[in-house]
C-alpha cells in the first residue's frame, strides 16, 4: 500500500458558533439549518443507494435462476446503476467517523480476486503479503486462515462478513461489497490498457452447462454478497434517519458539523480521489489502479464522486427518480461572510465537474479509463490530469473556506502520489 500523508489547514480557533454566520445581514441560513439539510441529503443518497442495491439483488436472482446473456447483461446494468448514488455518498466519509468505519464493508479496493474465484495464470500463484492470494474459496470448501482450517462449505453473508472479509488481517482480502460483486459479474479484465472489460461468461452460473467449475458455489457467493450489500446499506440509511446515530452526531455541535462537511469535501477531493484513485494510476500507467477495474466503469465512479463533493457544498441533489432536492447550504453560509470566496469555490467545483464530464464522454466515445492512463497516451493522460488538477485547485479553495469560517485546524487526507511522488516508485 502507498503510504498516505496528511495535509493541514491551520487557522485560528472558532470563538463561538455565531462566527459561522457572521457577516452581512443577507438571508443566510443558520449553521443548524445547513447541517440539518446536509443530513437529509445523506439520508436521501443512502436511500437511493439501497433502492438500487435491491434492484441489483433482484437482477442477480434472475441471473442465478435463468443464466443467459440477457440476465447477465441486466445484472451488470443494475450494478452500474447502483454505483451512481453510492459514489455520491462518499463525501460523507472522513469527516463522519461512523461512515468511514463502515465504508470498508461496501467499497474497499483494490482486491486480490484470487481469494474469491478462479483467475488467469498471469495473476500468479502467490504473494509475499497475502497467504490467501489464490485461496479461491468458491472452488475450495475448506481453506486455511492464519494457519487454522476454516469450513467454507456453506457460503453465507455471515461467512463473508465475519470470516473471509480482510481475512488474515490483509486489506486486499476484500470479500464483500460492490467490487466483489463486480468481479463476480465481469471477471478479470485481462486487456491491460487495450480495449475491453472483464468478460465472464453467463455459463459460469449455469449449473446444467457449467464453465470453470463450481457454478453452484459461485452463485451462492454472488447472492450472499448481494444480500450483505443490501443489509449494510440498510444500516447506513438508519444511521442518517432524523433520529439516527450519524445525524445526531452531526447536529450535536455546529462547529464540528460544519468541519465534517469540509473535511469530507477536502479529503475526498485531494488525497483520496485526486491522489490515491487518479494520480497514482497516471504515475504508474497501471490499469490495475482504477476503481472499477473489472467493469471499466471507473470514469463514472470518479464523476459521481465529484458530483457528491459539489452537492455537499451547494445542498443540491437529484434523486434516482429525478426528484431535485435543495435547501440551506454551506455555500449560502460562506456567501454571507465572503461572497467572493463562495463564487470562487463554486466556479472551481464547476470546472472540475466539466473536466470529469469530458473524461466520461471520452470513455463513452473513444477509450476506457484504463486506456486513458496507459503509458504513451498523452491525450488520455492529459484528460485525466485535467480532472486531477481541478480537484487539487478546488481543495485550495476549500482550505480558504475553513480559514474564513475560523474552524481551527482541520486535517485533510493526503497522498504520496501528490505530496511525494518519488515514494511511489520506491
Amino acid at each position: 500500500m502507498i503510504r498516505k500523508s496528511v495535509i493541514s489547514a491551520s487557522m485560528a480557533l472558532l470563538i463561538s458558533s455565531a462566527a459561522l454566520i457572521a457577516g452581512p445581514a443577507a438571508a443566510a441560513p443558520s449553521a443548524t439549518e445547513v447541517l440539518t439539510h446536509y443530513t437529509a441529503l445523506a439520508h436521501a443518497k443512502f436511500e437511493d443507494s439501497l433502492t438500487t442495491a435491491k434492484a441489483l439483488d433482484a437482477a442477480i436472482d434472475a441471473l442465478i435462476a435463468t443464466p443467459s446473456e440477457d440476465t447477465l447483461k441486466a445484472a451488470r446494468a443494475a450494478w452500474i446503476a447502483a454505483r451512481v448514488p453510492y459514489q455520491q455518498t462518499e463525501v460523507y466519509r472522513f469527516g463522519n467517523p461512523i461512515v468511514d468505519a463502515w465504508e470498508g464493508k461496501v467499497n474497499a479496493w483494490p482486491l486480490d480476486e484470487g481469494l474469491i474465484d478462479y483467475v488467469d495464470a498471469g495473476y500468479g500463484t502467490e504473494s509475499d503479503g497475502n497467504a490467501l492470494y489464490v485461496a479461491n474459496v468458491i472452488a475450495n470448501p475448506k481453506i486455511k486462515i492464519n494457519g487454522e482450517d476454516v469450513d467454507a462449505s456453506t457460503i453465507t453473508p455471515a461467512f463473508l462478513a465475519e470470516t473471509l472479509h480482510e481475512a488474515g488481517e490483509v486489506e486486499a482480502n476484500v470479500a464483500t461489497g460492490y467490487h466483489a460483486i463486480e468481479f463476480l459479474l465481469w471477471g478479470q479484465d485481462l486487456n491491460g490498457t487495450g480495449p475491453g472489460a472483464g468478460n465472464r461468461p453467463f455459463t459460469d452460473y449455469d449449473t446444467k452447462a457449467c464453465t470453470n467449475g463450481n457454478c453452484d458455489r459461485r452463485a451462492a457467493y454472488l447472492k450472499a454478497a448481494s444480500t450483505l450489500l443490501v443489509t449494510d446499506l440498510e444500516e447506513m440509511v438508519a444511521a442518517w434517519a432524523p433520529e439516527g446515530e450519524a445525524t445526531k452526531s452531526v447536529l450535536a455541535d455546529e462547529k464540528k458539523g460544519i468541519s465534517a462537511i469540509l473535511t469530507g469535501m477536502g479529503s475526498l477531493s485531494y488525497g483520496e480521489l485526486a491522489g490515491e484513485r487518479m494520480k497514482l494510476g497516471v504515475l504508474l500507467h497501471d490499469p490495475e489502479e482504477e476503481h472499477d477495474c473489472f467493469s471499466d466503469n471507473t470514469h463514472a465512479s470518479h464523476q459521481n464522486d465529484a458530483i457528491g463533493i459539489a452537492s455537499a457544498y451547494t445542498g443540491e441533489y437529484t434523486r434516482v427518480d429525478g426528484t431535485k432536492l435543495s435547501g440551506p447550504s454551506l455555500s449560502e453560509l460562506v456567501a454571507a461572510k465572503d461572497p467572493a470566496l463562495d463564487t470562487e469555490l463554486k466556479g472551481k467545483l464547476d470546472k472540475t465537474l466539466a473536466a470529469m464530464s469530458a473524461m466520461a464522454e471520452r470513455a463513452k466515445t473513444k477509450e476506457a479509463y484504463d486506456q486513458m492512463i496507459g503509458e504513451g497516451n498523452a491525450e488520455g493522460n492529459a484528460t485525466v490530469q485535467a480532472a486531477i488538477d481541478g480537484l487539487i485547485d478546488q481543495t485550495q479553495s476549500i482550505q480558504r473556506v475553513i480559514a474564513s469560517l475560523e474552524l481551527g485546524t482541520i486535517e485533510l487526507e493526503g497522498s504520496d502520489s501528490l505530496d511525494n511522488p518519488g515514494a511511489v516508485f520506491q
